[in-house]
């Protein structure tokens, strides 16, 4: 049993450090409701300080499938002129590890039709595997040397339009090839990581007076070096603007299932479900994830601005 997890391991690293079809970084599902994590430029957006923890268990019960820790904040200053922000993340694949840090910075320019934001984010990755755990023929091999907190910096750029109805934003948020070598190298040696494009948009259609039902479409379109287009058609229906369930269709591997819930002023909640699609899901029940939203104002940097609705972009 012990010889198959490793296998299993094995082949699950083999899978998402290949550039022909690799997930070199985290994907989320509820990026609707937390656009920095594709998009620099989204920073400030929300106008008052905004900070989200969200938890992604990816594959449930498939041994070494990723699992998906981040924090992120951003906040408007300078009377709404620009935004800054702060993205961690801790993603677990396998044996590997990737923690990062990432600071973004958004100049914001109002116009009577919307606001545009051109944003920059720099920052660095850490990188570390540990083997030991692996039941290998030679625990000497050279080739499943432990790897140890490689340090890895990149950057991104990213444009981000939205007003009331509508956002469209396009973003590359690591614009630096780093090279992932060492370990297991007879699977990966000297691998490239893959640069990604994003390309995402949506609207907002009231179906009701009061806006008591609105209709949520969007799409979020990824491209990576050396893989297929990864596309997520996302419907949702906002009540109240206070309660949204949803569905998006993704189709690499899934049909995703999602609420969002508006607590109070200050707190949001969302849940998904990925049903996975792909060979994967004789092996897996599926892919969790949780996001835990706070919002607050700073008088003296805020000014009086209302709390944004449900879905703020």
């Amino acid at each position: 049993m012990k010889i198959l997890k490793t296998s299993l391991v094995i082949a699950l690293l083999a899978l998402f450090w290949n550039t022909s079809n690799a997930q070199q970084y985290p994907v989320y599902s509820q990026y609707l409701f937390n656009g920095l994590v594709i998009n620099p430029a989204y920073a400030g957006s929300h106008v008052q300080f905004s900070a989200t923890a969200m938890y992604r268990n990816q594959w449930v019960n498939f041994d070494g499938a990723p699992k998906t820790l981040s924090f992120s904040a951003h906040s408007a200053l300078a009377k709404n002129k620009v935004g800054l922000g702060l993205l961690i993340t801790n993603d677990e694949i396998g044996s590997y590890s990737n923690q990062s840090v990432f600071g973004s910075y958004a100049f914001i320019i109002k116009s009577p039709v919307g606001t545009l934001a051109m944003g920059l984010q720099a920052g660095f990755n850490l990188t570390s595997a540990d083997f030991s755990n692996l039941n290998l023929d030679d625990p000497n091999d050279a080739s499943f040397a432990n790897i140890e907190n490689r340090f890895k910096p990149n950057f991104g750029a990213g444009v981000y339009f939205h007003n009331e109805l509508l956002f469209a934003g396009l973003s590359v948020p690591f614009l630096l090839n780093n090279k992932v070598s060492g370990g297991v190298e007879q699977l990966a040696s000297d691998i490239t990581e893959a640069r990604y494009y994003y390309l995402h948009g949506g609207m907002v259609l009231p179906l009701t007076r009061g806006k008591t039902v609105q209709f949520n479409p969007a799409m979020l379109i990824q491209a990576q070096e050396g893989s297929p287009l990864r596309i997520d058609i996302n419907a949702g229906f906002i009540f109240h603007e206070v309660f949204s369930v949803g569905a998006s269709y993704r189709n690499i591997d899934a049909i995703i299932t999602y609420i969002d819930l508006k607590l109070s002023e200050q707190f949001h909640f969302g849940y998904s479900y990925d049903w996975t699609t792909s060979d994967l899901n004789q092996f897996s029940q599926g892919t969790h994830e949780f996001m835990l939203n706070y919002r607050f104002r700073i008088r003296k940097i805020h000014g009086n601005v209302e709390c944004p609705s449900l879905l703020k972009f």
